[in-house]
């Protein structure tokens, strides 16, 4: 939803289901990790995400090493987010790329540019985030081995920690925003394989360590 009306009622139906479990779990409560993920958790007001972790820690434990991660839309982090996440207490990051590439970007409605990017992971960086994941996709409408392997390039440069590698699910009768690709430009299976061999091979010898 574009909605910001729904996001304060779903806080208070999640902080209710927080004070039930926690409730359940009686005197072990600690947690080794946090995930705000499923879409852009920073659709959220800076109170509400507060709100929402302030439930949290009142009931939760944190345990020694606690992995906090968040995933973040580079298009829509401000200047300054990241310093205000890591207040909250995140310490890893995943933010989608998708591809580069700039014919890719405009078939599928989403220009990114390497540029923002980068000066969020810096921020990140900054900010004492001990970790960042990048998605990229491959199977997306224009996408071809010339242009994934320059994707990849400029990915492996920017040095992310993790990088989750997915293929593109055309389901357009479920996901509407994917009625406006043209099934036509969508790579083949057998371009697709391509990439994916590609990918691995040039990020392994890059030092990444693949766990299927």
């Amino acid at each position: 939803t574009r909605d910001h009306r729904r996001s304060a009622k779903y806080i208070k139906y999640l902080t209710e289901e927080i004070d039930a479990v926690s409730g359940v779990l009686k005197d072990s409560r600690q947690a080794s990790s946090l995930h705000w993920g499923g879409g852009t958790p920073t659709f959220l007001s800076h109170h509400e995400m507060r709100l929402l972790m302030d439930a949290f820690n009142a009931k939760f434990e944190r345990l020694p090493g606690f992995e906090s991660a968040i995933e973040v839309d580079p298009r829509t982090a401000e200047p300054g987010l990241m310093d205000f996440l890591a207040e909250l207490g995140f310490n890893r990051l995943s933010m989608g790329v998708q591809d580069f590439d700039p014919d890719v970007q405009k078939a599928v409605h989403r220009i990114q540019s390497e540029t923002l990017t980068r000066r969020v992971m810096a921020e990140a960086r900054k900010a004492g985030f001990r970790s960042i994941n990048l998605d990229l996709i491959y199977g997306l409408p224009k996408q071809t081995l010339d242009g994934f392997n320059a994707t990849l390039d400029r990915v492996i440069a920017l040095d992310p920690d993790r990088i989750a590698l997915y293929r593109y699910a055309h389901l357009p009768q479920i996901f509407k925003p994917q009625r406006q690709i043209a099934e036509s430009d969508l790579p083949s299976g057998e371009t697709n394989l391509q990439i994916l061999t590609l990918a691995v091979g040039r990020l392994v010898r890059a030092g990444y360590l693949y766990i299927g």
